[in-house]
């Protein structure tokens, strides 16, 4: 029997969407579950990507038994800023079988076809502010929160599919300094300083407010970034509410430049480390093994970092790192700066300049309709 493609309709289906994922990597180290809770109300509709987005769940199936699933998902956003009707395909998981691949991507392209859209990209889970791109590049290692990970045969199916890659981007590692940086660092932080630079931690207090600073500096600091989507209030308070828990104040460091923000840096310790041990629920013993192993994390993620434009070459990104390192130092081992796009070369030459290396590289594809 064939390969059959269904629509997810009811709570059933949506299980069998979610639980998918346990068969393909039941016998990978590396894989990380996903917090169930967290992603079904990620794909509820009380999620505010969905104000102005629209999503189809597929699960492919033979024999009865599922063996892939994808998300097709219309962004009105993207087309409106980037003006461009391209349509994204996430969430994708597959067996090793191009009968399946393939069905699965024709499914996703058949359903943006008849949402008007000309081009099919992804995997992104949902767009470039939530997980992104494939991994194609070292796949030792567990990857870091909020990253994506996958079997190696994934490229093949996309690429067998006419897949082509539209575009590449770098993780890059660090140790952290137990020493002070390098001079060059140094001296950009002072010169931050002369100019009337502060830094401070976000307020934990005052946590809607710190946000809404984040959104307008990240909103204006990424704007001309390839695949770039702004920010809503809604989707930002979403997004904070389940971040909140995870955030270190004297990791999450805003730049003022007399009293006005002018930049911001957000690093989250890798709770993927505890993820890994919760196989995907809180509760009911969960939330106890939460507790416990988020103790031990050793590994952060610089996971995402802004400076309004004429603000930058300042050394503001300087004063960040000495700042954050000063906190990090003797906390934690290492740094995961993720993701950097392959061809932001200021970024990479920033993050090469500290001594960070790249090693896991992802890669986003895409195809006309």
């Amino acid at each position: 029997m064939g390969t059959k493609i269904e629509e997810v309709k009811d709570r059933r289906g949506l299980r069998e969407f979610l639980l998918f994922p346990w068969k393909v990597y039941q016998d990978d180290p590396y894989w990380v579950p996903p917090l169930l809770l967290d992603l079904k109300q990620r794909l509820s509709p009380k999620n505010p990507f969905f104000e102005r987005a629209k999503i189809e769940l597929f699960v492919a199936k033979r024999n009865g038994e599922v063996v892939g699933r994808i998300a097709a998902i219309r962004n009105d956003v993207h087309v409106e800023v980037q003006n461009e009707k391209a349509g994204f395909f996430g969430l994708f998981e597959s067996i090793d079988d191009p009968e399946v691949g393939s069905s699965l991507i024709d499914a996703a392209s058949s359903w943006l076809k008849h949402q008007g859209m000309v081009l099919i990209r992804g995997p992104m889970s949902f767009s470039t502010n939530d997980e992104i791109g494939l991994l194609v590049e070292d796949f030792q290692g567990r990857p870091r929160l909020m990253m994506p990970y996958n079997p190696p045969y994934y490229g093949k199916l996309l690429e067998r599919c006419g897949m082509r890659k539209a575009k590449d981007l770098f993780a890059y590692d660090i140790e952290v300094p137990q020493v002070d940086l390098t001079d060059r660092v140094l001296k950009g932080a002072e010169a931050a300083r002369r100019a009337g630079i502060t830094v401070r931690p976000v307020s934990l207090k005052r946590f809607t407010d710190e946000v809404f600073i984040i959104r307008e500096i990240y909103n204006i600091a990424w704007r001309h970034n390839w695949g770039f989507i702004p920010f809503s209030e809604h989707e930002i308070l979403f997004m904070a509410k389940s971040l909140k828990p995870l955030v270190v104040p004297e990791l999450a460091l805003i730049a003022e430049d007399q009293g006005k923000p002018v930049g911001f840096i957000l690093f989250l310790p890798d709770y993927n480390y505890v993820l890994a041990h919760l196989n995907g629920r809180l509760f009911p013993l969960g939330l106890l093994k939460f507790l416990y192993y988020r103790r031990k994390i050793e590994e952060l993620r610089l996971l995402a970092f802004g400076i309004l434009p004429q603000y930058r070459r300042k050394g503001i990104d300087a004063l960040f790192y000495v700042e954050s390192f000063k906190y990090a130092r003797g906390r934690y081992k290492r740094v995961e700066g993720s993701w950097i796009l392959e061809d932001n070369l200021p970024s990479r030459h920033a993050a090469e300049r500290l001594g960070a290396r790249p090693t896991k590289r992802y890669r986003v594809y895409e195809k006309a309709l």
